[in-house]
């Protein structure tokens, strides 16, 4: 299990800190989808709350986890993407790259499950 939170690390050595996850835990995924997946997650945890965001991910069982907490009860909200402007692409690659994405309210904030299973196909 890899635990990783904002008051002790920043999203660059998060994301470091996945890819030797990986390849220790769980090499079968595939490494660039986790990590720009994860980079999304933790990059809407920075940019739309106001408090601090903590990552969890396990490899078990043939399928690996990645769940990002966060301080806001805002739940994603999909856009359309716009190139010119930026911005809006990210829900629409964690849903396409992942086999499963759940948000889950909790008393202060919120987490995001990501789910990828070699066995299952990718999420629609």
């Amino acid at each position: 299990m890899l635990v990783l939170d904002s008051s002790r690390t920043d999203t660059v050595l998060a994301r470091r800190a996945v890819v030797r996850f990986l390849r220790t835990r769980c090499p079968w995924a595939d490494a660039n989808d986790v990590l720009l997946v994860v980079s999304e997650l933790l990059g809407n945890a920075v940019r739309h709350t106001e408090g601090g965001w903590l990552l969890r991910m396990t490899c078990r069982q043939g399928s690996l986890t990645a769940e990002v907490y966060d301080s806001s009860n805002a739940r994603p909200v999909p856009r359309c993407g716009d190139p010119e402007n930026g911005g809006g692409f990210g829900w629409g690659i964690v849903e396409e790259l992942t086999s499963s994405v759940t948000v889950r309210s909790h008393t202060v904030g919120k987490s995001v499950q990501a789910v990828w299973d070699p066995n299952r196909t990718q999420a629609a």
